[in-house]
């Protein structure tokens, strides 16, 4: 097979892992800057040029896109799966779960548990009322466009909690409130799923003064074996925004485990080091055998 890791920049550590699993697999791997495709629309059907040469005989494709690049990057995702290949990560998923409102929505919608959250319009004099929908403070406050712990911030106050959140709303920043888990003390599980399996966990826990636990931020991981209740949580959000590969983040509460995101593109260096798994192994296992089953599908059809 032909497999193509969609990524803006080869050197990273998860693209480069993906291209030694393919090529360890027996298949052929390259790197397709998604940034630099060009996407052709006619009526003799969808196709791609990239760097000025049309792309051909691929048969699957791993996206890593960024989350600046999301909608041109999910162009391109749409586009390979127009042309019939096979895509690791749907493009539908990846918006949906890009979208951090539209994707709680949905995990709520699925009863599963998360931090209380609130959002609303830019209403004058409204930032009482909602760190008050919230339960008070503390609280967290997110902005929905935030990635890798950026644009969250801990409001120890009631006064502070309506400070930032009004200091939002002058910038028009979309922003949510969210409760603060206490009890969970500035740590957090990341689960890696793939294909309907959770294949590796770790605990994140956050520097020290830092209630933030992203490796981004200094924070320190570690292997950890999730509870029945833990591994259903991470599998059900992950099946309830279509992802087949992906990085659930979760707090450990008093009341059971608490979906905090659900990453459609997660990384893959913090979670093979702390667990000592090859996840980009498991990645490409999965494409095996969904590719088979595509071509097994397309032959019984004719």
């Amino acid at each position: 097979m032909k497999i193509a890791v969609l990524s803006r920049n080869s050197n990273l550590y998860s693209t480069k892992r993906l291209i030694q699993a393919i090529r360890e697999a027996g298949h052929e791997a390259m790197v397709i800057d998604h940034s630099a495709c060009d996407l052709i629309i006619e009526q003799n059907g969808p196709y791609i040029l990239y760097k000025g040469e049309k792309l051909k005989s691929i048969d699957a494709i791993i996206p890593r896109i960024g989350a600046s690049v999301t909608f041109y990057g999910t162009a391109v995702v749409r586009q390979f799966e127009l042309m019939g290949v096979f895509s690791a990560v749907e493009s539908q998923a990846i918006v949906r779960s890009r979208d951090k409102l539209r994707s709680l929505q949905i995990l709520s919608r699925e009863g599963l548990g998360m931090p209380k959250t609130a959002f609303t319009n830019f209403s004058k004099g409204g930032e009482k009322q909602l760190v008050e929908m919230v339960g008070g403070a503390p609280l967290i406050i997110k902005l929905l466009e935030g990635t890798q712990g950026l644009g969250v911030v801990l409001a120890e106050t009631r006064k502070a909690s309506q400070s930032v959140i009004e200091a939002f709303h002058g910038l028009k920043a979309r922003i949510i409130v969210q409760e603060f888990i206490k009890e969970a003390k500035g740590a957090d599980i990341r689960a890696f799923v793939v294909n309907n399996r959770v294949v590796g966990a770790m605990k994140r826990q956050g520097a020290d003064g830092e209630f933030r636990s992203n490796l981004h931020r200094g924070g320190k991981a570690e292997v950890i074996k999730l509870s029945r209740l833990e591994k259903a949580a991470a599998l059900n959000a992950a099946k309830a925004l279509g992802l087949s590969v992906a990085g659930v983040d979760m707090l450990q509460s008093d009341r059971g485990p608490l979906i905090l995101e659900v990453n459609s593109s997660p990384g893959l260096e913090g979670i093979e080091k702390a667990t000592g798994i090859n996840i980009a192994g498991k990645i490409i296992s999965y494409i095996e055998s969904a590719v088979e089953k595509k071509t097994l599908k397309r032959k019984n059809e004719q």
